[in-house]
C-alpha cells in the first residue's frame, strides 16, 4: 500500500508534488470539490479499486487534505480541509490550460469537474 512520507524539498514545488503528483490524488480531490463524500461514490465515479482508493484517502489525511468522519468504522464521509480547498485556483488554472493544449480542434470538452474519469 502506498503511503505518505512528507517532503524535506527546500522547493515548494518539490513538497507539493509528494502529494499533488498522483494522478489518483488530484481525481479525488476534483470529485470532492464537486461535493462526494463517500468511499463508495469515489469508487464509483472514478472507477479506482478499493486499496488504491483506501490508500490514497489515508495519504490526504496525513497530507492534512481530508479529515475522515467518525475516524473509524463504516459509512464515513470524507471532508475536505481549508488546506485542500486552497488548491481551487490552481484546479481552474490546470482545467484552463489542459482545455486550451490538450485537445484538438472540434474534440468534445467537458468542465473541469463536470466528468467523471
Amino acid at each position: 500500500m502506498k503511503t505518505y512520507q512528507a517532503s524535506h524539498s527546500p522547493c515548494p514545488i518539490g513538497r507539493a508534488s509528494r502529494v499533488l503528483g498522483d494522478r489518483w490524488i488530484l481525481l479525488i480531490l476534483r470529485e470532492a470539490f464537486l461535493g462526494v463524500e463517500r468511499f463508495e461514490e469515489f469508487v464509483d465515479r472514478l472507477a479506482i479499486n478499493r486499496a488504491a482508493l483506501t490508500s490514497r484517502l489515508a495519504i490526504m489525511q496525513e497530507a492534512g487534505l481530508m479529515t475522515r468522519e467518525p475516524p473509524e468504522g463504516k459509512r464515513a464521509h470524507y471532508q475536505l480541509t481549508d488546506r485542500a480547498w486552497a488548491l481551487v485556483p490552481l484546479y481552474r488554472e490546470m482545467a484552463d490550460w489542459g482545455s486550451e493544449h490538450l485537445f484538438t480542434e472540434g474534440e468534445k470538452r467537458t468542465d473541469w469537474g463536470s466528468s467523471p474519469e
